[in-house]
């Protein structure tokens, strides 16, 4: 039988949590999910100066959100516990004592201006800045006189020379270092917490993980841990880097570009279904022309052979168009609850609304359905119906009511509203087709004017949605503020 499939997402709690590590996330669960594995969530919280609780629950609370559940790990437990790394600290103490034991680690007593100094010496020679192996060797009185001077030693490791460090990587195929060119790396600092190339070994070998997906950002730290994983005889797991992600300037993504945390997006009111189908397309490519995917379909359809390489290009215009879908596809229910939290933070809701108000506002919200591709685009859409006051929106609009036909189209429509005796989409039809029929005008010198004069805009949902909404009292108002704005009289 195949060894089952562990797959880890490790993130640091120490900011809000990008979107580039819900990719990374997402591509762990998808590969879990459809090898039937096991998906493990562990927080990197050695960084104890930036690492905070609220970060955690912030990662967390995305994670659920996007639908990515976790089989172990912070929360559920698990056989391989801890899950934080602050609290395996002894655990790290007993491999970093036999790296010891070994002489495969060392104490180094540097300073950091004495490391900073030679950085800046190998710099200037045009080299490439690495540790020199100053401590490497150090007598027995040298470490006294060291520890006389109260120094607190770091613990690096002991690079062998002259090797050559290769893996295949799921996503770049075979990759290549060379062992002299890395110098030899702290693995515990002199507070004695463990540092993240040290301890993410120990976490993946021990919690027995298989395939490790993460950014590509994290390849230059791979020769390192393969370093770490042949000193302890532990197996190697197998790595696939992900592309990065880019703006569409083709730069690294970044706030300059938009929203880059998952709740910054949850809170403009994108979907999660719609969220994550447009990070599954960001550097993976599905076998077929299809694009959007409900999960089931996602698990079944992802395989590590189909990411690319290259950078993957964050394309909002694409979100949009794949998050239109999904709020198309919500009842009337789900999309008003969908808009509430928008419609309440632009000031038309209070949230406590009742009967006939409320009736009202799931009619006015629903006209939106069509017409939006995320829920904080929901108020700018029905804006219209809230403020009877408004101006043209450009000056082809105002020039629409300067037609000769307009006071007679009005006057009309005016006197047909009033007539009638209840107001809904029907009337409003049979109403615009008794003035044509009246006047023999075309439809655009009749429907044109009016939907001007109601809202300023030669564009928008169609008149018959509008009007009964509005009802005839506003309707008749605005049309008379409209005309008179333009200086057209009915009299």
């Amino acid at each position: 039988m195949d060894k089952e499939i562990r797959v880890r997402f490790a993130p640091s709690p120490t900011g809000p949590f990008h979107i580039g590590g819900a990719r990374s996330a997402l591509f762990n669960w998808l590969l879990a999910r459809k090898m039937g594995g096991k998906m493990v969530l562990r927080i990197e919280d050695t960084d104890v100066e930036r690492s905070t609780p609220e970060s955690e629950e912030n990662i967390k609370a995305a994670l659920k959100w996007l639908g990515l559940d976790w089989d172990e790990g912070i929360d559920v437990g698990g056989p391989y516990g801890p899950y934080r790394q602050m609290e395996r600290l002894d655990i790290y103490k007993k491999y970093t004592d036999k790296l010891l034991a070994e002489g495969k680690a060392y104490y180094c007593y540097c300073t950091p201006q004495e490391l900073d100094a030679e950085r800046e010496a190998l710099t200037a020679k045009s080299m490439m800045p690495r540790y020199m192996g100053k401590c490497r060797n150090l007598s027995p009185e040298q470490i006294e006189a060291y520890k006389a001077e109260g120094r607190k030693p770091s613990i690096r490791f002991r690079v062998p020379e002259g090797e050559k460090l290769t893996f295949v990587d799921m996503v770049r195929g075979e990759v290549s270092f060379e062992s002299d060119g890395i110098g030899d790396f702290v693995i515990v600092k002199s507070d004695g917490i463990p540092t993240y190339n040290y301890a993410v070994v120990i976490d993946d070998s021990l919690m027995h993980i298989t395939h490790v997906i993460r950014a590509e950002e994290h390849l230059s730290n791979t020769p390192r841990q393969l370093l770490i994983y042949d000193a302890l005889n532990f197996e190697r797991p197998q790595f696939g880097h992900i592309s990065l992600i880019l703006g569409k300037d083709k730069k690294k993504m970044s706030k300059r570009h938009g929203a880059t945390s998952v709740d910054q997006y949850r809170q403009m009111g994108y979907l999660p279904e719609g969220l994550v189908n447009f990070l599954a397309l960001l550097g993976w490519a599905p076998s077929s022309e299809q694009e959007i995917f409900t999960e089931e379909e996602l698990i079944k359809a992802f395989s590590m052979e189909h990411v690319a390489k290259n950078p993957a290009v964050f394309d909002v215009d694409k979100l949009n168009w794949i998050n239109q879908h999904y709020m198309r596809k919500l009842t009337a229910e789900e999309f008003f609850a969908a808009a509430k939290p928008h419609m309440i933070s632009a000031g038309y809701m209070t949230g406590t609304e009742q009967g006939e108000k409320l009736a009202w506002l799931e009619k006015v919200v629903a006209t939106a359905k069509e017409q939006v591709s995320f829920g904080a685009e929901i108020p700018r859409v029905v804006g219209m119906y809230f403020a009877d006051d408004f101006d043209f929106e450009t000056t082809e609009a105002e020039a629409v009511l300067k037609e000769d036909s307009v006071p007679m189209v009005m006057k009309m429509f005016i006197d047909e509203l009033q007539a009638a005796p209840i107001i809904d989409g029907s009337v409003v039809k049979g109403i615009f087709k008794s003035i044509q029929k009246a006047t023999k005008f075309g439809g655009k010198l009749v429907y044109m004017p009016v939907r001007v004069a109601l809202t300023g805009n030669q564009h928008g949902p169609e008149l018959v949605e509008i009007i009964p909404l509005l009802g005839v009292e506003r309707s008749i108002k605005r049309i008379k503020n409209s005309l008179e704005k333009a200086g057209i009289s009915l009299a």
